[in-house]
């Protein structure tokens, strides 16, 4: 098992600074040491299986990672929206928008009547500022690709593995 990253140089291994992390990998090709399948003992067989599968899951686990981060970022880009509507609501609109209600009083709007187009300019921005952010936090998505590899791997090791013996390696049948 080998630690490997997209940006690896094939000569000498280095990462050159690209701040990916390793990604655990099952080596595509046969070890040099190794020997045939049958005429392996069964530890040396489960041993190899038991380092297949915790990298397998390693690197499972590594997938969603990297698929959650990217959707939380995603999610927070939309969220500046948000964050952009309520500043405006909440801090610079009150003198903005008083100063306009009262230009438009010198006009010779009734003050009322000022005072009702600058609050209906206020929720005509605040409504399009959450609109955009709301298209921005809908694209999110579950992490599809991970999700389709956990259920082929499963699936696999439900089709390999017999009902009996998951029933022996169950805590319940043990414990009772």
């Amino acid at each position: 098992m080998t630690d490997v990253t997209s940006a690896q140089h094939p000569q000498n291994g280095s990462r050159a600074g690209s701040g990916l992390p390793p990604v655990p990998s099952i080596p595509l090709s046969e070890d040099a040491s190794s020997i045939p399948p049958s005429e392996q003992s069964i530890g040396g067989l489960v041993r190899d299986a038991t380092t297949h599968l915790s990298t397998l899951v390693r690197s499972e686990v590594e997938l969603a990672k990297t698929e959650i981060t990217a959707e939380v970022k995603k999610g927070l880009r939309g969220s500046v929206y948000f964050i952009l509507a309520l500043t405006v609501l909440a801090f610079a609109s009150f003198f903005l928008f008083f100063a306009l209600a009262e230009f438009l009083a010198d006009l010779g709007l009734y003050r009322s009547a000022s005072f009702a187009i600058v609050f209906l300019l206020m929720l005509v921005v605040a409504g399009g500022l959450g609109f955009l952010g709301y298209r921005k936090v809908r694209t999110i998505r579950a992490p599809e690709r991970t999700v389709s590899t956990v259920r082929e791997t499963a699936a696999t090791l439900t089709h390999r593995g017999g009902s009996d013996e998951r029933a022996e390696l169950s805590p319940r049948s043990s414990s009772s």
